[in-house]
C-alpha cells in the first residue's frame, strides 16, 4: 500500500519540479529581455504615444499629475512590452510540459494553433495600433470644446492602451476558439452558422464590455469581432470537411 502510494508520489514531485523549472525559465526570459529595453523605456513610451501627440494641438502636450508617472509610466509600458515579446518563449515552455501527455493527432492541430494564436495575438495589437488608434483619437481629439486644451496624462494614456491592447489580441483568438469548439465536437459548423445573427448581438456586448464607453471603440472592436468568427467558419468547413464526409457516410448506410 505504502509502495504504491510513493509510486504515485514520485511522477507527481517530478512533475512539480519539472513545472517550476519551465515558470523560472519564463520569467528568467522577460527579465532578460526588461533589462535589454529599459534602457530605451522613455522611447517605447514615445512611440506608443505617437498616435495621439501627432494629433494634439499646437503648442499642447501630454501631462504627468502624479510625481512618480514619468517613471512608473514608462517602466510598467516596458514590463509590458517585455511579456509581450517573450511570449512565443512561455508558450514554448508551456507546450515543452504539456506535449507528452498528448497523443500524435493532438500534437499534428496543436501546433499550426498555437503558432497561429501567437501571430493572431500580435496582429491584434498592430490592428488596434496602426488602425483604430488614429480614429478613436481624432474623434476625441476633435470633438472637444473650443476653450478646453486636450492634455492626457501619460499614466490614463498608457491604461487606456494596454486595455484596448489586450481586448484586440484576445479578439483576434476568435478564429482559433471557433476552431476548436468545432474539432471538439462541442457544436457544429452548421449550428454557429445558424446562429450567426447572436453572435453578432453578442459581439457587440462584448465590445462594450472590453473597450471604453463609446460607440467608435465598441464598434472597432464588434465588427472584427464578427469578422473573425467568419474566418474561423470558413476555416473549419476547409479543414475539418475530410473528416465530416466519411461520418456523414456511415450515418447513410
Amino acid at each position: 500500500m505504502s509502495d504504491s502510494t510513493s509510486e504515485q508520489e514520485q511522477p507527481l514531485i517530478s512533475h512539480l519540479v519539472e513545472l517550476r523549472q519551465r515558470l523560472m525559465r519564463a520569467v528568467l526570459a522577460v527579465f532578460i529581455i526588461f533589462l535589454g529595453l529599459f534602457y530605451f523605456a522613455n522611447d517605447l513610451y514615445l512611440m506608443l504615444s505617437a498616435p495621439l501627440t501627432a494629433l494634439l494641438p499646437e503648442g499642447t502636450s501630454m501631462i504627468a499629475t502624479d510625481v512618480t508617472s514619468p517613471f512608473f509610466a514608462p517602466f510598467k509600458l516596458t514590463l509590458v512590452a517585455a511579456v509581450a515579446l517573450a511570449m512565443p518563449y512561455i508558450l514554448h515552455q508551456i507546450w515543452a510540459f504539456i506535449a507528452p501527455g498528448l497523443y500524435s493527432n493532438e500534437k499534428k492541430l496543436a501546433i499550426p494553433l498555437l503558432i497561429s494564436s501567437i501571430v493572431l495575438f500580435y496582429a491584434g495589437i498592430a490592428f488596434a495600433y496602426f488602425v483604430v488608434f488614429p480614429l478613436i483619437f481624432g474623434f476625441f481629439t476633435s470633438v472637444g470644446p473650443e476653450n478646453v486644451a486636450v492634455m492626457t496624462d501619460i499614466s490614463s494614456y498608457l491604461n487606456f492602451v494596454l486595455k484596448l491592447f489586450f481586448a484586440f489580441g484576445i479578439t483576434f483568438e476568435i478564429p482559433i476558439a471557433t476552431l476548436l469548439l468545432i474539432k471538439s465536437g462541442a457544436v457544429s459548423a452548421k449550428d454557429l452558422a445558424s446562429k450567426r445573427a447572436y453572435v453578432i448581438v453578442v459581439c457587440f456586448i462584448f465590445g462594450m464590455l472590453l473597450t471604453p464607453p463609446d460607440i467608435i471603440s465598441q464598434s472597432l472592436l464588434a465588427v472584427p469581432m464578427w469578422l473573425l468568427f467568419e474566418v474561423g467558419l470558413l476555416m473549419s468547413r476547409i479543414l475539418f470537411r475530410e473528416a465530416a464526409e466519411p461520418v456523414e457516410e456511415n450515418s447513410a448506410d
